[in-house]
């Protein structure tokens, strides 16, 4: 287990009609493999590193179709791309020592971002003049 990062809770809570109950973001050797194996060494070296940004300043988060899951989505500015985050949300009723967990990392060029923005409605949204 590796600890990622932190999320505002603020931000998230409309992922989820359960209390969220930890700010804190891990993720797992299991899940570090899965993303290798989706999606290669090469992807996870160059975007690992904005893992702890993605989750805690995305500039999009997304309900997920599964319970108490959130997409949390940032443009990376060094290529452009558009890195999702599929974070497990810990919330009232699991285990008390569970944490937000990364579940897997999807990249996707803008072309794609623009369909997932006109066809899913983000629970959360970026200041764009802050």
């Amino acid at each position: 287990m590796h600890k990622v990062g932190i999320i505002d809770i603020n931000k998230y809570k409309s992922v989820t009609n359960k209390e969220i109950i930890t700010d804190e973001v891990i993720i797992t050797d299991n899940r570090i493999n899965h993303i290798i194996e989706r999606r290669g060494q090469e992807f996870y070296d160059e975007y690992s590193r904005y893992f702890a940004d993605i989750v805690s300043n995305p500039d999009y988060i997304f309900k997920d179709s599964k319970a108490d899951t959130a997409i949390a989505s940032k443009t990376i500015l060094h290529n452009g791309s558009s890195v999702n985050l599929v974070i497990r949300l810990a919330v009232e009723g699991d285990n008390s020592n569970y944490k937000n967990s990364i579940i897997t990392a999807i990249k996707e060029n803008n072309k794609r971002f623009a369909q997932r923005l006109r066809n899913n409605k983000p629970v959360y949204e970026i200041d764009k003049n802050e």
